[in-house]
């Protein structure tokens, strides 16, 4: 099960130590940010306002836009 992370402070130290970070955009203005470590998948919620502002504070090895691979592979 994946733990979702509400501090934002906690999840940048949670994804430094990150093998992936992901980024999965879902319905209305909502996104969310998962870090896979070995043990458990962290999940981080956003708005898309503030999406950016997260992606400078974290620092994780790989960043993953989900819903652009995911079009990428449609066409």
């Amino acid at each position: 099960m994946p733990v979702e992370i509400t501090d934002l402070n906690v999840f940048a130290d949670i994804a430094r130590r990150a093998i992936e970070c992901r980024i999965k955009r879902g319905k209305g203005n909502i996104v969310k940010v998962k870090a896979r470590t070995k043990r458990y998948l962290y999940t981080y919620k956003t708005t898309e306002d503030q999406l950016q502002d997260v992606l400078n504070k974290i620092q994780c090895k790989n960043v993953v836009d989900v819903d652009k691979k995911a079009k990428s592979e449609k066409t």
